[in-house]
């Protein structure tokens, strides 16, 4: 009997690279972009902004407005983060932060690290208006 270890075809569930699609009209997740690219990633970092023509076409099955609500990464393994999941997953991906995203999600802490994510996105909701970012020239870095 023939055992099929890897039924998706991707990988046998290792991670190689994560996608992280982020708001590029929010100067917070701007901010967060520019810091983790500039951080030694153990698993590379590939950012391409929510909701556009290119996050479309790269995955279609994703609710594309809800992406825009909620940080959202996907593996290359097919599997997809939100939210808590999706920011400890990009701290995962990085050399000095591992560890860190480790001891995040163990139940133990997880419940402080879903408060604060949720704090963050909170604050990022409120500065939100139907037009922000429209014209944003980045100065507020």
């Amino acid at each position: 009997m023939s055992v099929d270890v890897d039924p998706a075809g991707f990988g046998a569930g290792r991670v190689g690279s994560l996608t992280v699609l982020f708001d590029e009209g929010c100067p917070i997740c701007r901010a967060a972009h520019r810091w983790l690219e500039g951080r030694a990633q153990l698993v590379p970092l590939m950012f391409v902004p929510a909701g556009s023509a290119e996050a479309r076409m790269r995955f279609p099955g994703l609710d594309h407005s809800a992406t825009l609500r909620d940080l959202t990464v996907i593996a290359d393994n097919g599997l997809v983060y939100v939210s808590d999941g999706a920011w400890l997953a990009c701290l995962w991906a990085l050399a000095d932060y591992r560890g860190m995203a480790e001891r995040l999600s163990t139940p133990a802490l997880l419940p402080a690290a879903r408060r604060f994510i949720a704090a963050a996105a909170a604050v990022r909701q409120s500065t939100r208006a139907e037009d922000y970012g429209d014209g944003c020239d980045d100065r507020c870095r």
